[in-house]
């Protein structure tokens, strides 16, 4: 399945055998030392009341006597300890244990006498006390009232020494919230009593709220609150110094009733219907430390064949509201909608029906967000009971007792991706996978196999450049959070193909408006989030649009002559090694494919250039960090462009059993013709984002083309700019290839094609007529640049064996003057030995050749 549930706590694995062995203990000796036992006829009672900041569980159950007693399960040494019993047949609502283990609020009712075991009369009366237990002491009565009260400890952030004031939460149904201030100091040693216990200072927190919920991870209440009947979010956030702020207000457009009244994560009230949960709204706020901000929220639910919900993103500035389809449905099903925060994602989760995996960073596109439905197993192997999301991608089953963590299963998705046909769903899979952080390496090398045998079955995007540009992307994205503006997540700006079994609408929403001008942590991000959804500013996200005019600058200045100063190209190529250099420090196995042993002008310029306009782009709009760790982030992104490429072609080498530099023109074998159709696809990808190729790829791609295809469609690639002719490739082919008819006509159709500049090195190299034709052609037409016509004698000096052809002897006699007059002005650089006499040796040889002599 998708989602992997890992369970941290299981109160009948890790509470109810130490219960039974102190019953057994009880019995033996006849003593209650270290905690009431449990009787058989009482192991339903045994459930989960309330899950503290620091992952310690606090439970309850009956013992031996029918009194309620209280444990605590240390999530560090998996230890579990007797708190308290009440000796009386009670049902507890709600109950929380301070940082220090010394103080313990509970709120209670006495069980009925009548009817079923443990059901709440109305009307009955609930008693929240506040219990010594360090060691066990006085108990004082905070409230005694007809409604029912939550109570919830506030936790320090910094657990280091105990604070001189304890703060309790109470929560109460009839709306509101108050704080109170409990001092407490020591006697007798360790002894820990409450300080002028007759009087605890209190103060109201919230009130008139229809609902509320608790982050315990972050320490910060959530509630809503009905004005004029629209629904207003409030958000609170305790500190450390015994205050309490209210961060932000926020409009929120759904329907609430101004007698509702719901709470989330106070623990677990099993007065609820718990067993039909689909009568009941849904409504959940979750966050996480890039600053996101999100309300998910399900209305009542009105036909069995649609349940419409709906998330709200308030760190983009909109709403979306999805509507799954459910078809036919068994009418018993009552099983309620979940939501669950996975930190970069949320996942929506109806049992039986479908599952849906939101992707609140970058939630614009429904293609980035993975839907399942019932046709899929996936949406039958988790739990179908209620689960409670809480803070950190934990998730609590109160019916089953067990504490999960939620992780992307990465096993899962892979398997997913190599069987799913939609491209929706491979797109959404693919970046799943990369979120998950766990063993990227692993990951890359897997998604790669799967593309490269996958290559051409996707038609609504490019595989592999989407794969480069999402996993360049995560490798950087962790240091970070603000990078998310800046650097592309995906190749993909637009997605119009619908997603099958779901719809949904997009819309903006009003930003809530920040309550105080100070903000550290997650709210400066969030803060960040907001001011750039406000400001309304053009995209920010990083392209090479900028290097594509500079690049074709410097390349045209270049063949023209002109030339920029040699500071400004010396500190291109330095960024450009920085990079190489980088990138070979972070792989030190020996690579198959033969990169980066060439110069290669063009790449290693296209590279510098990146550096130099990713490093501005970034010092432009990323404030707050340094230079320095900018200037590493920019090496470590093109670093990680260039493996990606490098990690494709190294499996596609291995998988293919090829060899390097393995040049023949027997049949190409089928594997060749693939290595060179990836090489191509990889070409297409980068050439159209502009984005840089290890140096030396052009040339392995020609000598594998040169290999593969027949000449006409050789030079119709290169024609087309598929295939690119670099001084080294040509060099090879000159060297390696034999002067038979068919190598003959693939020689000169590539020299032809070459620069001037080049294909004179080149004509050097090949010791052919035809070679000699052409360096006769480039020294002539140097001689004659600037030549102007001087008067001559009409007798023309004949040399010993020199040919009768008139006009080839006047013209080589031209040329021998011009050569004589200023040979240093029109030497041929690089060839001593071309003179006028070799150029008449080879126009000979020329005419000889067509006249068929």
């Amino acid at each position: 399945m998708a989602l992997r549930l890992v369970c941290d706590f299981d109160l009948r694995k890790d509470v109810l055998p130490g219960l039974r062995a102190r019953r057994a203990a009880s019995l033996a000796s006849g003593a209650r030392g270290g905690g009431p036992g449990i009787l058989e006829d009482n192991y339903e009672s045994l459930r989960i009341l309330n899950v503290e900041r620091n992952g310690n569980i606090i439970y309850t159950y009956k013992d031996d006597k029918g009194n309620v007693a209280f444990g605590l399960y240390d999530c560090r040494t998996r230890q579990n300890e007797h708190l308290y019993t009440f000796e009386k047949d009670l049902h507890v609502i709600s109950c929380s244990i301070n940082s220090e283990r010394t103080l313990l609020a509970a709120s209670l009712v006495h069980s009925a006498k009548e009817g079923r075991k443990n059901e709440l009369q109305p009307g009955s009366k609930c008693l929240t006390l506040l219990v010594e237990i360090h060691p066990v002491n006085n108990v004082k009565v905070l409230k005694a009232v007809d409604s029912s009260i939550w109570v919830q400890f506030l936790y320090p952030q910094v657990e280091s020494h105990p604070p001189p004031e304890n703060h309790l939460l109470l929560i109460s149904e009839e709306k509101y919230i108050e704080k109170f201030h409990i001092h407490v100091i020591q006697e007798d040693g360790n002894k820990v009593v409450l300080r002028d216990s007759g009087h605890l200072p209190r103060e109201r927190v919230a009130e008139d709220f229809v609902w509320a919920q608790w982050d315990m991870s972050e320490q910060r209440l959530y509630y809503i609150v009905l004005k004029k009947s629209r629904s207003i979010l409030k958000c609170i956030q305790f500190s450390a110094n015994e205050k309490f702020n209210l961060m932000f207000e926020a409009p929120l457009d759904i329907t609430l009733s101004a007698s509702g009244f719901e709470l989330v994560n106070f623990g677990c009230d099993d007065l609820q219907d718990q067993g039909n949960l689909s009568k009941h709204l849904t409504l959940c706020v979750f966050t996480n430390h890039t600053g996101s901000l999100c309300v998910c929220y399900s209305p009542k639910f009105d036909s069995w064949e649609k349940i419409t919900y709906s998330v709200f993103y308030f760190h983009k500035g909109h709403s979306k509201t999805f509507t799954a389809a459910l078809g036919s449905v068994d009418s018993l099903v009552t099983k309620g909608l979940t939501f669950l925060n996975l930190d970069y994602y949320v996942a929506v989760y109806l049992p039986g029906h479908f599952f849906h995996l939101l992707n609140i960073q970058h939630p614009d596109l429904i293609c980035h967000s993975l839907f399942l439905t019932g046709n899929n197993e996936v949406v039958d192997m988790l739990p179908h009971s209620p689960l409670q999301s809480l803070s950190g991608s934990l998730v609590l089953d109160w019916c089953s007792g067990k504490l999960y963590r939620a992780l992307l299963n990465q096993s899962y998705l892979l398997q997913f991706l190599w069987n799913t046909q939609l491209d929706c769903e491979k797109m959404a899979v693919l970046h799943c996978v990369l979120s998950c952080g766990r063993d990227p390496r692993f990951l890359e090398a897997k998604i790669i196999q799967w593309i490269s045998e996958n290559i051409s079955t996707c038609h609504s995007f490019d595989l592999i450049q989407e794969f480069i540009i999402a996993s360049s992307y995560w490798s950087i994205y962790p240091e970070t959070s603000n990078i998310d503006k800046l650097l592309p997540y995906s190749s993909v700006l637009t997605w119009n193909t619908e997603i099958p079994g779901i719809t949904l609408v997009t819309e903006e929403i009003t930003l809530p408006f920040m309550k105080v001008h100070s903000f550290k942590g997650y709210w400066e991000k969030l803060n960040s989030n907001l001011e750039y959804v406000k400001c309304s500013k053009p995209c920010l996200l990083y392209n090479n649009s900028m290097v594509k005019r500079e690049w074709h600058s410097l390349i045209s200045e270049e063949k023209t002559g002109r030339r920029r100063s040699m500071v400004y190209v010396r500190n291109i190529f330095d960024n450009a090694m920085k990079v190489i250099s980088n990138l070979e420090a972070r792989n030190l196995e020996p690579r198959l494919t033969p990169l980066f042993q060439e110069e290669d002008y063009h790449q290693r310029l296209l590279i510098g250039l990146m550096v130099s306009e990713l490093r501005e782009h970034l010092l432009r709009h990323l404030q707050g960090i340094g230079k320095k760790k900018i200037e590493q982030m920019v090496l470590d992104y093109i670093s990680k462009l260039l493996d990606l490429i490098c990690q494709i072609l190294e499996t596609s080498w291995r998988t293919h059993h090829l060899h390097p530099w393995v040049l023949h023109f027997r049949r190409a074998s089928a594997a060749e013709f693939t290595v060179f159709h990836i090489m191509t696809r990889i070409l297409e990808a980068t050439m159209s984002l502009f984005l840089p190729l290890p140096p030396g790829f052009h040339t392995l791609h020609t000598i594998l083309g040169v290999h593969c295809l027949p000449l006409h469609n050789l030079l119709h690639y290169i024609d087309s700019g598929v295939l690119l002719l670099t001084e080294t490739a040509v060099i090879r082919l000159m060297k390696d290839l034999d002067n038979s008819e068919n190598n003959e006509k693939l020689k000169f159709s590539i020299i032809v094609r070459l620069p001037p500049h080049i294909g004179q090195k080149i004509c050097r190299l090949w010791d052919h007529p035809m070679s000699s034709n052409i360096i006769s052609r480039n020294h002539v037409k140097q001689l004659l640049l600037n030549y102007k016509k001087q008067p001559q004698s009409s007798m023309i000096d004949k040399s010993p064996g020199s040919v009768e052809f008139l006009p080839l002897n006047y013209f080589i006699e031209i040329l021998t003057d011009i050569e004589s007059s200023n040979q240093a002005l029109y030497a041929f650089e690089g060839h001593d030995n071309v003179d006028a006499k070799f150029v008449e040796e080879a126009a000979l040889k020329h005419t000889t050749m067509l006249l068929g002599l």
